[in-house]
């Protein structure tokens, strides 16, 4: 994948797809330590431990509708051509947690990409699903979560333009503020 944003749509939606109505994002960008650290946590269904050592073989997969399962095998890959690695936890019947980190200036890292579109995409699409997104740069930190935003509007759905504007405003401005304020 050509962003970082896709892989982390990628592994939030696979929890989700397994149940999740909680779904934690962090990354960490961690310049001065040369590392970028992205981590995505969720309260589905869990992997079983006996298939636990499988999720990474792009060639297996639990879905029915396709014979591969591409998306963690991508990522691993993506983090250790970075100088990095790739780790998967889970507990069946509480949730995972992938946690992927890159060498922040290596050469070959994608960069992350479209956050703010990745976050909509995932709070428009699952507005059942509470999210919760953290993002640090080296001391700087920016953090939204969608329980606070819908108390924000007494409960209205994301999809009430008024929620959606805040909240895709909240995003741009966050992030903006991350990347122009360098320490």
């Amino acid at each position: 994948m050509k962003e970082l944003s896709l892989h982390i749509l990628d592994v939030a939606e696979n929890g989700i797809n397994a149940g999740a109505d909680r779904v934690r994002i962090s990354v960490e960008e961690a310049r001065l330590d040369n590392r970028l650290k992205i981590r995505i946590n969720d309260n589905g269904r869990g992997i079983p431990a006996d298939l636990i050592q499988k999720v990474t073989d792009p060639f297996y997969t639990t879905r029915t509708t396709r014979r591969v399962g591409l998306g963690l095998s991508l990522l691993e890959s993506a983090a250790r051509q970075c100088n990095g690695s790739m780790h998967v936890e889970s507990v069946p019947g509480k949730g995972t947690t992938v946690t992927a980190v890159f060498a922040y200036d290596h050469i070959d890292r994608a960069p992350l990409g479209d956050m703010t579109g990745t976050l909509i995409s995932l709070i428009m699409g699952y507005p059942d699903v509470a999210f919760e997104y953290i993002h640090s740069v080296n001391s700087r930190r920016f953090e939204l979560n969608t329980v606070d935003i819908k108390n924000m509007f007494d409960g209205r759905p994301v999809s009430d333009p008024a929620v959606f504007r805040k909240l895709r405003t909240l995003l741009e401005q966050g992030l903006t503020r991350l990347k122009t304020n360098e320490d």
